[in-house]
């Protein structure tokens, strides 16, 4: 029996592994199969991951140095600009100081003029009294005006003889 039983278990185990191979191995060669296409399916995704990302992050690099460039050239306007403006507003500024310096000139001198005219216009005032009384208090003594009359007496009668009209001086000394 001993036989028989070992031929009988490897008939048993013969079948078992039979159907096994029949029913068994065929599906797990597809699940096997496909777990095997699945992975290599993601391995190539991440490869294509892998190169889009590399793509992406020289994308990145590319756009950060246009970045930078675009920004120096930015900041250099900007840059010129600011000394242009600083440059037009130094010029604005010198211009203003100009034209109120000459504006304070146009009024100094209007000033000075003014002064001058005032000036002018008090001593002719101051000097229209002084010669007045000078002339009253000349006047005030008798023997001042009678000697102030024949002067001027004297003084028309040498005009009149120079122009030959002795006729008036004598009209003149007649009436004195």
């Amino acid at each position: 029996m001993d036989a028989g039983r070992y031929v009988g278990t490897l008939v048993a185990f013969l079948l078992i592994v039979g159907l096994i191979w029949w029913k068994i191995v065929p599906p797990l060669r597809r699940i096997m199969r496909e777990k095997q296409e699945t992975i290599r399916r993601q391995i190539e995704e991440a490869k294509r991951a892998d190169e889009r990302l590399a793509e992406a992050e020289r994308t990145y690099a590319e756009a950060v140095a246009e970045a930078r460039k675009e920004a120096a050239v930015i900041r250099d306007a900007a840059r010129a600009d600011a000394h242009r403006i600083g440059e037009e507003m130094r010029l604005r500024a010198e211009q203003e100081v100009e034209r109120i310096k000459q504006r304070g000139e146009e009024h100094l001198a209007q000033q000075h003029q003014q002064v001058m005219r005032e000036l002018r216009i008090e001593i002719g005032r101051l000097s229209s009294a002084l010669a007045e009384r000078l002339v009253r208090e000349h006047l005030a003594d008798d023997a001042n005006r009678a000697a102030t009359v024949d002067g001027f007496l004297d003084e028309l009668e040498q005009t009149s003889a120079r122009a030959g009209e002795p006729a008036v001086a004598t009209a003149g000394e007649g009436a004195s």
